[in-house]
């Protein structure tokens, strides 16, 4: 039974990482890896086959940057004479990136199945890109995952069969379990000169967040606010970094490096270069508060107990919320500032795990494929 894996962005190797070694477990398994290179910076993409123990991909399509419509064409393009050749007998894709669209809508034309990992996530805001991915790729499926209540909820209510609906858990988090002994190791906070809880940590990679020289501008500012009663570390996603430079706002920050004897000398904001899995993950585990755009942080400051404040409108990952540290806050300077102080001035929330988010979610997902496809 050959099953083709999808990724091409940091998210989907994180999510990748235990099925392909859950799979290989089971002799009537042949996954198969095809690496889209939807991110091609080492730090992004290689760095992560390495922290993961990520076998080199069967395929590299070697797709690059660009625009939604060119990376959703360009993976269609070149994907579709790989699938003819393989032959898979599935299609799994994950999360909700521009390859996991295009896997999906190439295999369903080719009347392959389609299975998707973390399905039914709804943010209900069509103006998102990941939105309108989420929503198809949902469509063409044949087995959809979920790893929180709503995602169940979200398809039920869009009129999807009940039994291709499968509560699993989150696979996210089994790549957290399995590689905490690794990350907990490195203490990246110590080689930065900083205390454990005594720093934050951010990340911006959203086109509303940071493509508008207004509102990153006012990002920015509303950081160096909170910057100045405690470190902040924004490990830099390559277009975030060259906006920055577009703006010219460097002159906020100040550069540290893993490799350099430069140290975190006193609150201010800090800027760094995109980070490992590994490195990233001690770091964040440390780390008194996260700021973030990202919906993979929200669920993994959930997992650590580490207070997390979402800036954006709206999340497709509520349960996060509702059971975990996460506070959406939207993106209002003055509330950025006031959210933060709050926060730094409480201790953290203790709140158990969500419901099956135990570190065995690609095992279920494995045994459910097992009794679908071999009887």
């Amino acid at each position: 039974m050959k099953i083709a894996h999808i990724a091409g962005a940091r998210p989907n190797f994180i999510k990748v990482a235990p099925l392909l070694r859950e799979m290989r477990r089971h002799a009537q398994l042949s996954p198969i890896l095809i690496h889209t290179g939807q991110h091609y910076d080492v730090q992004m993409a290689g760095q992560f086959f390495q922290d993961l123990q990520i076998p080199k991909p069967d395929v590299s399509l070697e797709v690059g940057s660009g625009s939604h419509g060119f990376q959703t064409a360009e993976v269609m393009k070149r994907l579709e004479p790989v699938l003819e050749d393989i032959r898979p007998d599935l299609v799994l894709v994950v999360g909700d990136v521009n390859s996991t669209l295009a896997a999906a809508l190439t295999a369903a034309k080719l009347l392959i199945p389609v299975a998707h990992v973390e399905a039914g996530l709804r943010s209900f805001d069509r103006s998102m890109p990941e939105e309108i991915n989420r929503l198809v790729t949902d469509a063409v499926s044949e087995f959809l995952f979920v790893s929180e209540e709503s995602g169940r909820e979200n398809l039920l209510r869009e009129g999807v069969n009940p039994g291709k609906i499968f509560f699993v858990g989150n696979v996210m988090i089994d790549s957290l379990m399995s590689c905490r002994p690794l990350w907990e190791s490195l203490d990246i906070s110590g080689r930065l000169g900083l205390r454990q809880r005594e720093y934050g940590v951010v990340t911006l990679h959203r086109p509303s967040n940071v493509d508008a020289p207004g509102q990153l501008r006012a990002l920015v500012e509303s950081l160096a606010n909170i910057a100045e009663e405690l470190p902040l570390l924004l490990p830099m996603h390559p277009r975030t970094r060259a906006r920055i430079k577009e703006f010219g706002l460097e002159e906020q920050f100040q550069y540290l490096s893993l490799d350099s004897a430069t140290r975190a000398r006193s609150p201010m904001l800090y800027g760094l270069e995109p980070m490992g899995y590994l490195d990233f993950m001690s770091l964040m585990a440390d780390a008194r508060i996260v700021l973030t755009d990202s919906g993979g942080l929200q669920e993994e400051t959930t997992m650590l107990g580490v207070p997390c404040l979402t800036l954006r409108e709206n999340t497709e990952r509520p349960v996060t919320i509702s059971s975990g540290t996460n506070r959406l806050i939207g993106v209002s300077s003055k509330r950025i500032t006031s959210e933060a102080r709050c926060v730094l001035a409480t201790a953290p929330p203790v709140k158990p795990p969500p419901p099956l988010w135990d570190g065995r979610a690609a095992e279920r997902i494995v045994t459910v494929l097992r009794e679908h496809l071999l009887t």
